[in-house]
């Protein structure tokens, strides 16, 4: 049985061999054990913290195969994106360039330098091992911790945002990094997103141009790649095109990948998801696959059950089920159809 739970130190290594096959752009997700500690570090006093709104806080989630111990994905929450510093992306804009005695009349497509979503709560880290993407185990990986935020309402923002890994070919290079950020640094894109994951992306983004961007002067190749989805990061964008994030407005600094964006209350497994009390028994067959969390805060367990449920009624869990999250008889779960 796949769990999602909270991370913990001991997953250390576990976390870095996932952290090892994650695409380039993944800067939340470095390869790097000192950078992963503070990870987790950080993640365990945000899930240990009394919190009444949201701050600093982080929370770092693994997917746990309970029957071997090995760690299979990883998912992430920050509950206030640029909390420490501005959190940077290129809005699309239109200029017009107008001229009466000219007839002239041009609507021109930028894009401008912009901490707007700074103060959102952030999803980030996602991983799941190759096998298993595309399945209802990426559900559980990605929608799992948004179950957390409906149990814990107050730990964040009104609004959420992802950023989605952009356009990069097989040899790591990025055709809107090639047009826009290596003017500024001298460096490719894969050097660039390692150096965000070990440091920070702000000090990058504070180098970028705070003019507008006029797009028509890109290369084609740039244009073509601005809110494209990296392959491997396509699981994850159409689930959450599904909970009802867009994508209009905003794109990533540095590869061009859409930067999605949702009102937290309207966000599919949130504004859907029910309470229900348990009870212990043998569940009843025709039932649906649901997404079920405890609610807890640091013993939050979520996972995936077959469940012949009427909201409004009980939920039958199987023994193996209900220990899974760690609830028993009367207790209350939360639960959403996949």
């Amino acid at each position: 049985m796949l769990v999602m739970r909270p991370a913990q130190m001991a997953d250390l290594t576990e976390v870095q061999r996932l952290a090892a096959d994650s695409p380039v752009g993944v800067t939340s997700l470095p390869d790097d054990a000192a950078r992963l500690r503070d990870k987790i570090a950080a993640s365990e006093a945000s899930f240990a913290a009394e919190v009444s709104f949201n701050g600093e806080e982080s929370y770092f989630f693994v997917l746990e195969d309970s029957s071997t111990g090995k760690l299979v994905g990883c998912s992430g929450i920050v509950a206030s994106a640029g909390y420490s510093e501005p959190f940077y992306s290129f809005r699309n804009e239109t200029f017009v360039h107008n001229s009466r005695e000219l007839k002239i009349h041009n609507k021109i497509h930028v894009l401008s330098l912009c901490h707007d979503l700074t103060g959102n709560s952030l999803l980030t880290s996602f991983y799941i091992d190759r096998p298993l993407v595309g399945g209802v185990w990426s559900e559980l990986n990605s929608r799992g911790r948004l179950l957390f935020v409906a149990s814990h309402p107050e730990r964040f923002a009104d609004a959420m945002v992802v950023e989605i890994v952009g356009h990069s070919d097989e040899a790591g290079d990025s055709p809107f990094w090639d047009a826009v950020g290596r003017n500024f640094f001298d460096m490719n894109y894969t050097e660039a997103e390692r150096l965000c994951g070990l440091k920070s992306r702000t000090f990058l983004a504070e180098l970028m141009p705070n003019y507008p961007i006029y797009v028509p002067l890109l290369p084609d190749a740039a244009q073509e790649a601005m809110g494209q989805v990296h392959p491997r990061a396509q699981v994850t964008f159409d689930i959450l095109m599904r909970e009802g994030f867009e994508t209009d407005n905003y794109i990533d600094i540095f590869d061009g990948g859409p930067t999605l964006h949702a009102r937290t209350s309207g966000i599919r497994s949130i504004a859907q998801s029910r309470t229900a009390p348990v009870r212990i028994g043998e569940p009843g067959g025709g039932g649906r696959a649901y997404l079920v969390c405890n609610g807890q805060l640091q013993d939050f367990r979520a996972l995936v059950a077959e469940l012949d449920w009427v909201p409004g009624k009980p939920v039958t869990l199987s023994v193996e089920t209900a220990d899974a999250l760690g609830v028993g008889e009367g207790a209350s779960v939360r639960l959403v159809a996949v």
